[in-house]
């Protein structure tokens, strides 16, 4: 693994202040949520989509999705686990493996098997649907598993925030840019796992970054509690961290 598997940190976390500008839509029969940036600023062609955490669509992912608009990127969430998103800080004994397994009614799992062609699904219509020639990928916790997974499938440049079940030939078969946010304190990505992962990266040989954030845990790309100055300072620059990587090697 280039990273362990989710833990009690993939579901915890702080709900933020805002309003969301994007809609709500559907791509095929799965919820969506597309931010559209201002046709003045738009990279023309090109679009993000937005890999979620196990939270899914939510206030925190829309305003997140809204800041990639803002930079001209149109950008897409979409809804991994059909309508059985895991709800924030779930109650004590909450199983993750088993919601993954079989989802919250036990007959909807979220295991690759299931999640995959939702993702392709995602990125195919972003290009018959939007015209998108170029597309990037963010994958948050959950999410940064598809990231890597579907370079294959259309995703040109990637980022990752915090990634969780990330195996090894999985980060090795991302052949493009790949850019990835990492929190000091994390027992899913922890040193050993970041310093495998630099090693496979420099292995494929294509532009890689790890920037690594220290006072912040697992999530924090997301789910940081931004009263407090360090976590607030640290998820802001992962995200511009994001967006420059897509400035300079999807434009």
């Amino acid at each position: 693994m280039a990273s362990n598997p989710p833990g009690t940190c993939c579901t915890v976390g702080v709900k933020h202040d805002g309003n969301s500008t994007g809609a709500d839509i559907k791509v095929g029969k799965h919820d969506g949520y597309l931010a559209t940036p201002d046709p003045a600023k738009a990279h023309k062609d090109t679009a993000i989509l937005f890999i979620p955490d196990v939270i899914g669509i939510w206030q925190n992912s829309k305003l997140l999705a809204d800041q990639y608009a803002a930079n001209g990127y149109l950008t897409l969430i979409i809804d991994l686990f059909n309508g059985d998103p895991v709800k924030l800080n779930p109650p004590q004994g909450f199983d993750l493996f088993a919601w993954r397994e079989k989802g919250t009614t036990g007959d909807n799992p979220h295991t690759t098997e299931y999640v995959d062609p939702i993702v392709v699904e995602a990125i195919k219509w972003l290009q018959t649907e939007k015209g998108v020639k170029k597309l990037g990928a963010v994958g948050y916790c959950f999410g940064a598993k598809y990231v890597a997974r579907h370079f294959k499938s259309g995703i040109n440049v990637g980022f990752m925030a915090h990634p969780s079940f990330v195996d090894e030939d999985e980060l090795r078969g991302f052949k493009g840019p790949l850019s990835i946010a990492a929190a000091e304190t994390d027992h899913i990505f922890p040193n050993e796992k970041r310093h495998r992962s630099e090693e496979i990266l420099k292995e494929v040989g294509q532009p890689y970054q790890i920037n690594l954030y220290s006072g912040v845990v697992h999530g924090f790309a997301v789910r940081a509690d931004i009263t407090k100055k360090d976590q607030k300072f640290a998820k802001e620059q992962a995200f511009i961290q994001a967006v420059q990587w897509f400035d300079n090697f999807l434009l």
